[in-house]
């Protein structure tokens, strides 16, 4: 069972990276590897034994991939997914029927039958009870909103989530109710509160609407969708160099380490006649580590930019203003003033977004490709190095 668990997991991986719609701001692998762990705690609470757990890891890794064929009955699509792959791994079908049934627990108006039903369903809800409760809900409007399901003002989203607290979402475990509990009614009086503070800036807008009238901006504020998807996938290209980052200076502390042992131990005793049988070894060995070192260092080498632009450049709107690698020899006034004309056109304020993610890609481009030949040459080099001391070690 725990092979199919694997399975499991890389394809549902695979299929929510590669054909779940970018519109899914909430249910997506990020959403379903929460669940997955949510369900690793809850079993351990409630003692589930090996089986059953098996069974509850296998449906909340396939709960949602119902998703890749839209937003309608995503349930019985997951349900049929997850059947077909599991056939194809000769899962028992009284396993297979199991997994099925958790997965159509997780309809959002089911009444769970059995313990297994409540810890998937609990799981499912985890969010509630999250420290990042307010992050993970945008994540959702934003998600109903890109996918044409329902817009909402600030106002019906802060009141649809106290409905939802209030008469729709309750948890059933009693490991929920112990640990989740608490967390779950902080957020909720986190969200009254809101409510009472919109409440109170509309009743102050209304009195102001009779006194003043507003003058209509001269350019149109972006949708919370869209802000929303640009402040994810800015996130995450960030996230993503930053690891790149992480792995050159690994591999270039190992590299180091590597030099520094070979040069105070192995190199000294290359003088003597007797040891000449570990010179191409030891020069194989040396050469892979410092190509090794060389490409970590062109992954993290940062570029240099001009830093400047004209006033022409931002009439053509041919420069973007994000990035601050454009404008950082700008004096404060030029810049002032360029940041004024792009806030007043929204389509150049998009464009420089778009061009910002554009760019932010292509580096993150070449930092992995640089990162996956390294980590390759350093692999091969290990290997052959190793082969060259065995041959040498023979024939000495």
């Amino acid at each position: 069972m725990e092979q199919v668990i694997r399975a499991s997991e890389k394809y549902v991986s695979e299929l929510l990276l590669n054909e779940l719609p970018s519109d899914f701001l909430y249910h997506n692998l990020t959403h379903t590897k929460r669940v997955v762990n949510k369900v690793k705690e809850l079993a351990q609470g409630e003692k589930i034994e090996e089986q059953d757990l098996s069974a509850l890891l296998v449906a909340a890794w396939f709960h949602d991939v119902g998703y890749t064929r839209g937003t309608e009955n995503h349930e019985e699509a997951s349900a049929e997914i997850a059947e077909q792959f599991l056939t194809e791994q000769g899962l028992e079908t009284d396993v297979l029927s199991m997994v099925k049934s958790l997965i159509m627990a997780t309809v959002m108006e089911y009444e769970p039958q059995n313990k297994l039903e409540m810890i998937i369903r609990d799981a499912d809800c985890a969010h509630f009870s999250s420290k990042n409760y307010e992050e993970i809900s945008d994540l959702l409007r934003g998600e109903l909103e890109l996918t044409k399901v329902r817009s909402f003002s600030d106002a019906e989203w802060v009141e649809e989530n106290i409905r939802f607290f209030k008469d729709v979402q309750r948890f059933n475990t009693k490991h929920a109710l112990n640990n989740w509990q608490k967390s779950k009614e902080k957020n909720l009086a986190k969200l009254l509160k809101r409510e009472n503070k919109l409440k109170a800036d509309t009743k102050k807008l209304s009195l102001k609407a009779k006194e003043f009238e507003f003058k209509k901006t001269k350019f149109e504020l972006p949708e919370r969708g869209i802000e929303t998807m640009f402040r994810v996938t800015l996130r995450n290209h960030i996230d993503l160099s930053g690891q790149a980052d992480s792995k050159a200076n690994i591999l270039l502390s190992v590299n180091a380490i590597i030099i520094s042992v070979v040069l105070s131990n192995l190199i000294p005793k290359l003088d003597n006649p007797s040891n000449s049988y570990l010179i191409w070894p030891t020069a194989i060995f040396v050469v892979f580590t410092v190509v090794a070192m060389i490409l970590c260092v062109l992954a993290t080498r940062p570029n240099i930019t001009r830093g400047k632009f004209s006033r022409e450049d931002v009439k053509r709107k041919s420069v973007n203003l994000i990035f601050f690698g454009n404008f950082h020899k700008m004096s404060l006034e030029d810049f002032e003033w360029a940041m004024g004309e792009m806030m007043k056109d929204r389509d150049y304020l998009y464009s420089s977004m778009k061009k910002d993610l554009y760019f932010l890609g292509k580096v993150l481009n070449r930092k992995y490709s640089i990162l996956r030949t390294t980590y390759t040459i350093f692999v091969v080099g290990i290997i052959i190095s190793v082969v060259a001391f065995g041959i040498a070690f023979q024939y000495a």
